[in-house]
């Protein structure tokens, strides 16, 4: 059964409508037009043509962003993924850890960016939940009036390195260097951020777990369900993904299935700046991507493994 960790008003979230101009070598943003509430957002998100894909300037209903975590666990590291079913979309898919970015943060994104991986995902240890860092600030503890959350250990975010083309709120570089690109099914500008998050050496028994937030009777209700984490993995081979899921409970990683499996439109093919789809397969996005379809592991792989194991013990 689920928990309720949270409720708020969905009324006290206000977005601001962009207007976008792009070419070639970068893209700026700038907010346009009076504030929108959620629901007003929501019915500002409607499909756009853009002719050139290159060169371009557009009326956008709000700004996202998504984090592309990079998780480093027991030697090996692994992207995170979040389960979520969209009501907007009607669908269910695997997605980047994600959120709208509030008017207040629109020229630093990368503040709500971080914000939503201290509410999205979860890092639950036997001794209580890890807080983190990004370099000299602390993530909030959206959750710690009804959790618990350790004191002496947290965990810590970095940037990896960037887009090569520059993203501008105004005449303001954003310096991280996020990914950018127009969702024109949903006329929206997403930003997406590469960042790494180291455990403390302390951490072994290591369960990962998402909170889901639906609106429900007029308020936004965050609830933790353990029968379904809803946070996976995917196995990197030198900073490739490979064409593995898994999820992680008290230490031990189990396989998931990808049967049936759709990504978010982050994984989709990007034309210069737009993305064009809502969606795509995980056997698509494999196939895109070039990755070696899975199967028995090889002499080689299970004696390193083996290793791994034995070092681990040691």
């Amino acid at each position: 059964m689920s928990r309720v960790l949270a409720r708020k008003a969905p009324s006290t979230f206000h977005t601001l409508p962009l207007f976008v101009e792009a070419n070639a070598e970068s893209l700026s943003y700038q907010s346009l037009g009076r504030p929108l509430n959620f629901t007003q957002m929501l019915e500002r998100r409607r499909p756009i043509e853009v002719a050139d894909a290159e060169h371009f300037a557009a009326e956008l209903a709000n700004l996202g962003v998504s984090v592309r975590v990079t998780l480093g666990w027991q030697g090996r590291d692994y992207w995170v993924l979040v389960r979520q079913r969209r009501e907007d979309r009607g669908d269910v898919v695997l997605k980047l850890i994600s959120g709208y970015v509030p008017a207040h943060e629109l020229n630093l994104p990368l503040l709500t960016a971080i914000h939503e991986v201290a509410e999205e995902c979860l890092l639950e240890t036997p001794e209580g939940w890890l807080s983190g860092r990004f370099g000299d600030t602390w993530l909030p503890a959206p959750y710690q009036s009804v959790q618990r959350y350790r004191e002496s250990v947290h965990f810590r975010l970095s940037p990896l390195s960037g887009s090569a083309r520059q993203v501008r709120c105004g005449n303001l570089a954003l310096l991280e260097r996020p990914r950018a690109y127009v969702h024109l099914p949903t006329a929206s500008l997403q930003l997406v951020y590469d960042l790494r998050l180291e455990l403390p050496k302390e951490v072994r028994h290591l369960s990962l777990l998402h909170v889901d937030e639906r609106l429900e009777e007029d308020q936004l209700v965050a609830r933790l369900d353990r029968r379904h984490p809803d946070l996976y993995l995917i196995p990197l081979e030198q900073g490739r993904p490979t064409a593995e899921l898994f999820t992680l409970k008290n230490g031990k990683l189990k396989t998931a299935s990808t049967r049936g499996l759709w990504l978010a439109e982050s994984f989709a093919p990007q034309d210069g700046w737009l993305v064009r789809d809502e969606r795509i397969r995980w056997k698509d996005w494999v196939a895109q991507q070039n990755l070696p379809p899975t199967g028995r592991k090889g002499p080689v792989k299970r004696l390193a493994e083996r290793a791994r194991k034995l070092f681990r013990m040691a």
